[in-house]
Formats: C-alpha cells, sequence, structure tokens
C-alpha cells in the first residue's frame, strides 16, 4: 500500500468512526488529525511514546478512544492529567477549538513531543506543561480535568480535586469497569456515575469514571 493510499484509508476510518461519535470533522480537522498521528509515529520511533504502534489501531485506540470524551466536556477550561503522548487532550482540542487545554506529564521527553505537536500543528487553545500532579501549582482551576487512568479512580479523585472548579467534573477513562477501586470507602457520598464508552472500531471494554463536584 502506497504511503497516500494508507492516509486515505486512514482519514476515511478516522471520519466514519467520528461520525458514529456524532462528529463532523472539518477538512481542517480530519488534517491536524492525521498531521498528530503522523509526528506520533515518527517520534514513537526514538521515544517510544505509546505501545500502540500500527497506524490503524492508533485511529481507534488514540484518536477516537479520545473523542468519545467530547459529548461529556463542560466548561471552558480543561486540564488533561498525566497526558503521555497527549491523549486524550490533543485529540479534543483538536475539535474543540472554543475551549482551551492544558496537558500536564511530568515525563520531559513526552511534553517535548506536545509542544512540538502544538508548534506544528498551530494548536493555539493548548498549553504544555511538565509537572508532577503534586507539584503543579496554576494560577486558576479547571471547570473539567480529564484523564487516561492508571492510579485507582479514589487516588486520581485525591490528587485532582484542588484543581477542580466548583461546579466542576472529573473525567476518568477506564478499560474494565473497576468494581473494586468503586467500592473504595474513599468515593462514598459523591456525585459518581459510571457508564461504557463505545468506540468505534475498537474492541475491548472502555469505561467513563464522572464524578461532580457543585
Amino acid at each position: 500500500m502506497t504511503d497516500w493510499a494508507e492516509t486515505d484509508l486512514l482519514s476515511r476510518t478516522m471520519a466514519q468512526g467520528a461520525r458514529a461519535l456524532g462528529l463532523a470533522l472539518s477538512e481542517a480537522q480530519r488534517d491536524r488529525l492525521l498531521g498528530f498521528l503522523d509526528l506520533l509515529q515518527r517520534w514513537n520511533r526514538a521515544y517510544n511514546l505509546t505501545a500502540v504502534r500500527d497506524p490503524a489501531s492508533m485511529v481507534s485506540h488514540h484518536l477516537l478512544d479520545s473523542l468519545s470524551l467530547v459529548p461529556y466536556l463542560r466548561g471552558d477550561s480543561i486540564l488533561d492529567l498525566g497526558t503521555g503522548a497527549g491523549l486524550p487532550g490533543l485529540p479534543l482540542a483538536i475539535v474543540d477549538p472554543r475551549r482551551r487545554f492544558w496537558l500536564l506529564d511530568s515525563n520531559g521527553k513526552k511534553v517535548r513531543f506536545v509542544r512540538q505537536v502544538v508548534l506544528e500543528l498551530g494548536l493555539g487553545n493548548v498549553e504544555p506543561v511538565h509537572s508532577r500532579i503534586e507539584s503543579y501549582r496554576p494560577a486558576r482551576k479547571f471547570s473539567t480535568i480529564v484523564t487516561r487512568a492508571v492510579a485507582s479512580v479514589a487516588q486520581i479523585h485525591t490528587q485532582a480535586l484542588p484543581l477542580l472548579e466548583r461546579p466542576g467534573l472529573l473525567l476518568i477513562m477506564k478499560g474494565r469497569y473497576p468494581v473494586d477501586e468503586l467500592a473504595d470507602p474513599a468515593l462514598a457520598g459523591l456525585d459518581l456515575a459510571a457508564r461504557p464508552l463505545r468506540v468505534p472500531t475498537l474492541d475491548g471494554e472502555r469505561h467513563l469514571i464522572e464524578i461532580r463536584h457543585d
């Protein structure tokens, strides 16, 4: 398959998946998402930013998985905790330019990658942040905090709470339904909902934990 043919296939797969999520991507948004994917592939060869290396799998596991959060965002200031290679923050920022996104990670090489993407794609609504969450002291709080979680729901909630506006929303992406995590007494009494996420072309479970603070 030629590079052009592969790019065309990825573009069509991405557009079809976005439509299944209720999103109509503009040509500029498609180009930017593909540009992000190209940069991720190139940097991944040297810096091992993600274990997913096949471009088609990146569309489902990274782009569409991130874009499944679009209907749940609230407010105009979004913090992506532990963004890694800019996920889900960069795809969200590309399709939602009205909101402003802060992408935080403690890993220097990953933040350098995010900065390069912001520069090359001209993403004026993204602020990369190199910091540990424990030492992050922003000038403002955030209306929505998102994360593709590796820590437990209770741990993330504890870390994110000081950074959240009132009212504010915490969105935690998980794979399988986290039965044991949600039974943690530290979560008792919270306004918490857990729902399945439907990600087009992606096999495997995805769940979203929503915690609201008024």
